[in-house]
């Protein structure tokens, strides 16, 4: 008996795949190479450079984008790269962005320092994982799509990003006016250590809280004043007390400042919180509670302000990015792996991708592990396999109703 359509692409996708193999060992000691800290833009534009060459190649349009300089910073460009299927949207085509992350969070020298190696199936290397194995694949994916002949889609969008260690500041805008023109979108970053993909992320929202009281001596008249350190204190417990309210939400307030002088009744206290929660309505709800708690404070005549810095949005689990995974899972059967996805408070560029409401999957690179660590690593023994569901999930999405 024949095996199912999908199953047998994604095993004539397999084969393809080990056929590259062993160029994608080569290619990632290059990349690996190249330092690409966050902060090293000439890293990250040499990059962007071999991925654009390589981009062309399969006949992609790539567009080269430049962020302003930020202070002294000069952020490194990113790439958003296109090429056409032959299915427009009206004949059922779709829209399919993969995403990855060019930068890394290793210093200029890293790569000299502690050079790639292969220990067995294991490659190490500053960024082997964390993301240079998973965007190598996502373009050894587009090379064997290619080879394949498989263009039933309407586009396939590839979008390199250079500042994703710090939170994407330059490229947010990007990466969120990217994904609003597609019907599905991919994550790159690698799998987690025992293969799992990624099909949640909590989103994270930072908040300032300044505690206003009023200053007084504390030896001579105590009584003027009004101490907001003690209001700031009683708040903290407060603010600690909303973890284990929700499910899947965590309140931190991980920076306290407070006073100049032992002997001057404290005038002003400043908090630091962090909020990660799966949903954007349990965001919503945090942030009135940490509100209300601020609406009482605790010591009369002191005040209390509260300033929400920053949101990303979390990859929240919806009915389309489960059948996403159900995709990838029948591919994945194609090529004798079982897949299991998993959510996870750590925050990438798919929050900002499904933060616009693009159902998003995420983890679809190699597996490895122990990212951001000397000891970072790469099953290589897992690429072709990886590769050729990645491909062969594009390849379905490019046909399936949104």
């Amino acid at each position: 008996m024949s095996a199912p359509p999908r199953q047998q692409l994604a095993a004539d996708l397999l084969d393809l795949a080990r056929s590259h193999t062993s160029q994608y060992l080569t290619d990632l000691r290059e990349l690996v190479s190249i330092d690409s800290g966050s902060y090293d833009a000439d890293g990250v534009d040499q990059v962007a450079d071999w991925i654009q060459r390589r981009l062309h190649r399969i006949g992609f349009t790539v567009e080269r984008v430049s962020f302003p300089v930020d202070g002294e910073r000069r952020p490194g460009d990113a790439l958003v790269a296109r090429r056409k299927g032959a299915l427009d949207e009206a004949e059922g085509g779709r829209r399919i962005l993969l995403a990855g992350h060019m930068d890394t969070v290793f210093d200029k020298g890293t790569a000299t320092a502690r050079p790639f190696r292969l220990d067995g199936a294991l490659a190490h290397g500053p960024g082997v994982s964390d993301d240079k194995g998973g965007l190598l694949a996502g373009l050894t994916a587009l090379e064997i799509l290619h080879e394949h002949g498989v263009d039933t889609y309407d586009e396939l969008v590839f979008l390199a990003t250079p500042d994703e260690e710090i939170g994407s500041p330059a490229s947010r805008g990007l990466i969120e006016s990217t994904a609003r023109g597609v019907h599905y979108g991919l994550g790159l970053e690698c799998a987690r250590e025992n293969g799992d993909l990624v099909i949640g992320r909590k989103g994270v929202a930072d908040f300032l809280i300044t505690v206003t009281g009023r200053a007084a001596h504390a030896g001579i008249e105590p009584e003027r004043g009004a101490n907001a350190a003690l209001t700031a204190a009683h708040l903290i417990v407060d603010l600690q007390a909303l973890n284990g309210r929700w499910k899947d939400v965590t309140v931190n307030v991980g920076q306290v400042r407070a006073g100049s002088r032992t002997n001057i009744v404290c005038p002003e206290a400043v908090l630091g919180i962090e909020v990660r929660a799966a949903t954007a309505d349990d965001v919503h709800r945090v942030r009135r509670a940490i509100q209300e708690a601020a609406d009482h404070p605790a010591v009369d005549g002191t005040s209390i302000t509260v300033e929400q810095l920053d949101l990303c949005p979390p990859m929240e689990v919806t009915a389309a990015s489960r059948r996403m995974l159900e995709l990838a899972r029948e591919a994945a059967s194609g090529v004798g792996v079982r897949l299991s996805a998993v959510t996870t408070g750590g925050v990438g560029d798919a929050n900002l991708i499904a933060g616009t409401g693009v159902p998003t999957l995420d983890g679809l690179g190699p597996v490895g592990g122990a990212d951001h660590t000397p000891q970072e690593w790469l099953d290589t023994a897992s690429v072709p396999q990886r590769v050729a569901v990645l491909a062969a999930l594009v390849a379905e999405l490019g046909s399936t109703p949104h």
